[in-house]
């Protein structure tokens, strides 16, 4: 049974219990927009929180989720009583909410943020339910709280506004901005900033529109100072006609989010992550020099806003693919593809299995490629194809090469454990990243000459 027939088949079962069950949320949302949606939520009327749970066990499984306000999850699909919630404490967690079947629908609607969220669907009858007039706004491309009076209740909301509005490409309801701007963010818990803003990497088209957002009713400034930095900070026009450093940042971005589908969950957030904080060291390096706007070194003095943007946010690894080094090292090397196609003496392949000890190096190849493409007028990118190729050839897209010489070898060949059996191991790795060995026999014998050598 589909996530969906069963959710049917639920309903039905509420409906013969004398209740009624809607699917609310982001799925009738998607619905109306013919969107796909994996998330399904349905909320039921007229049945105590006793009874809907020894209706659901019939189903399969029930899991429990919220005890005080009645939210079981059976399989893939959320069903809980409509609830209420009051104020009770400053910050986004100082709500007390409880489950009430009783509770008319337009009030339970009324708690939700935005009308486009505010919409029922009975799957029995086919009939939507929206007192809010969400689907209006969805046709009019509008973002809407659904009660003014509350939506600054919960700080979260005006993230969700951010990237909602780029995932949709809705504009924010006036009324609906200026509580964005009066609400304070200070409340907000890192783990759930940073999902709201993995949302506006990943799942926008265009996160830059989320950006333009957040700068406009004072995100950027409560939150990101790393970003609100770039803000203003001049470029050369010759490189850079389309502006400043803000203005750069935000193309590469969409440029970025274009060259990520296919890839891993992991590797899309790190490339994002790099592109928002590629140019993070211009704003502390930027002069004009000989009647030229310079950022001279700007790629390592990214390094430390870098930490401290991932450092709020509690970017570390994801799904055991350690993100964080490799954002640092791509704000790190972006310029390196383009300055070694550039460079008058050829780059040896030496250095760039030396590189790839540092960062992925098809990742950089993209977050390079977004890099000189996050700019208005047509410039030469052939670098980028240049330095892949490169890379291609080597087999080194994703790590340096393996080491030919172990521990175990230099073992077998009589030496005891100890700091010399490091220091062998070191160089005899580095001339095999020179390519002057290229096998197990000859690392063996550059290191059995080694040994003999006197110390």
């Amino acid at each position: 049974m589909s996530v969906f027939e069963k959710s049917r088949a639920i309903s039905h079962a509420v409906h013969q219990a004398g209740g009624r069950a809607l699917i609310v949320g982001g799925w009738v949302r998607d619905r109306l927009l013919k969107r796909p949606s994996k998330d399904l939520d349905l909320e039921v009327y007229g049945v105590s929180a006793d009874q809907l749970r020894q209706l659901l066990s019939t189903f399969g499984q029930v899991n429990t989720v919220g005890q005080s306000f009645a939210v079981f999850k059976i399989d893939s699909i959320d069903v809980s009583l409509p609830r209420r919630e009051s104020k009770t404490t400053a910050g986004h967690r100082g709500f007390e909410v409880v489950g009430d079947p009783n509770l008319p629908i337009e009030d339970a609607f009324r708690r939700r943020d935005f009308t486009i969220n505010a919409i029922g669907w009975d799957p029995l009858t086919d009939e939507y339910v929206d007192p809010f007039h969400g689907r209006d706004d969805l046709t009019r491309g509008l973002l809407r709280a659904v009660d003014e009076r509350t939506f600054g209740d919960d700080s979260l909301r005006v993230l969700r506004a951010i990237q909602l509005a780029a995932r949709f490409e809705y504009k924010l309801d006036p009324p609906t901005a200026v509580i964005c701007r009066a609400t304070k963010l200070n409340d907000l818990p890192a783990e759930r900033v940073w999902g709201e803003f993995e949302k506006l990497l990943i799942l926008a088209i265009r996160p830059s529109l989320g950006f333009w957002l957040a700068l406009e009713i004072g995100v950027i400034e409560q939150l990101f100072p790393e970003l609100q930095a770039l803000v203003g900070c001049p470029q050369e026009p010759e490189w850079h006609p389309e502006g400043d450093v803000w203005k750069h940042t935000l193309l590469v971005i969409d440029e970025a989010r274009r060259r990520i589908d296919g890839l891993s969950r992991p590797c899309q957030l790190a490339i994002m992550l790099a592109a928002v904080c590629h140019d993070f060291g211009k704003p502390a390096t930027t002069a004009r020099i000989d009647g030229r706007i310079r950022s001279r070194n700007h790629e390592q003095a990214g390094l430390g806003p870098t930490q401290d943007f991932l450092d709020r946010l509690k970017v570390h690894s994801v799904d055991g693919f350690d993100v964080r080094r490799q954002v640092e090292g791509m704000v790190a090397y972006h310029l390196t593809p383009g300055m070694w196609h550039k460079s008058p003496e050829k780059v040896g392949d030496g250095a760039f299995r030396r590189l790839a000890r540092k960062v992925d190096l098809e990742l950089l190849v993209l977050l390079a490629s977004a890099d000189c493409h996050g700019r208005k007028g047509h410039f030469d990118c052939s670098a980028m194809e240049w330095f892949a190729s490169r890379t291609h050839e080597l087999g080194i897209e994703h790590a340096p090469p393996e080491p030919l010489l172990k521990g175990r070898h230099l073992l077998s060949l009589g030496l005891k454990p100890g700091p010399e059996v490091g220091n062998i191991l070191k160089v005899i790795y580095e001339k095999q990243l020179d390519g002057d060995i290229t096998t197990l026999e000859e690392a063996l014998a550059e290191a059995t000459l080694s040994l003999r050598r006197p110390q």
